[in-house]
């Protein structure tokens, strides 16, 4: 375990956390994960950058390395309440929040191309209450709440 204490001002973290995420995809944790582990390998090594279409109940995943003209594609069934969106996210950072949620199902919450979205398990024990907030992608900030 490594501790150690950070002597700034942050900002109240409840003002980052977004209240009003009308969007709801729900998809197989597994399925996703393994996904934008594949997609992630044609992504600029800095950035790590996958950008996600969704559309109705498919997933499109792409990424891109300019400096090196790779390009990786993927897509995937998904449940979706929303109009299309495409966002992009450090594929990094999301599968390190896919892995602390131990169900078989993510429900990601989202708003608009331009605001964070949060990571859900679809199912928790009781007493727990798991909410991760992903920023875009050149948001470095992983929030884990638990």
């Amino acid at each position: 375990m490594v501790c150690r204490l950070i002597d700034a001002r942050f900002p109240d973290y409840k003002v980052v956390i977004p209240t009003d995420n009308p969007y709801k995809l729900i998809v197989s944790k597994a399925d996703f994960q393994n996904a934008l582990r594949r997609v992630s390998v044609f992504s600029n090594k800095s950035t790590n950058q996958v950008a996600l279409s969704i559309t109705g109940s498919e997933l499109q995943m792409a990424a891109q390395d300019v400096d090196f003209s790779f390009e990786g594609n993927e897509r995937m069934s998904c449940q979706y309440d929303g109009e299309d969106l495409q966002i992009a996210f450090n594929a990094k950072f999301l599968i390190e929040m896919l892995n602390a949620a131990d169900t078989n199902e993510v429900k990601v919450e989202l708003s608009t191309s331009t605001k964070a979205g949060i990571i859900k398990p679809t199912e928790q024990a009781e007493g727990e209450d798991l909410l991760m907030l992903k920023s875009f992608p050149s948001g470095k900030g992983l929030l884990n709440f638990s």
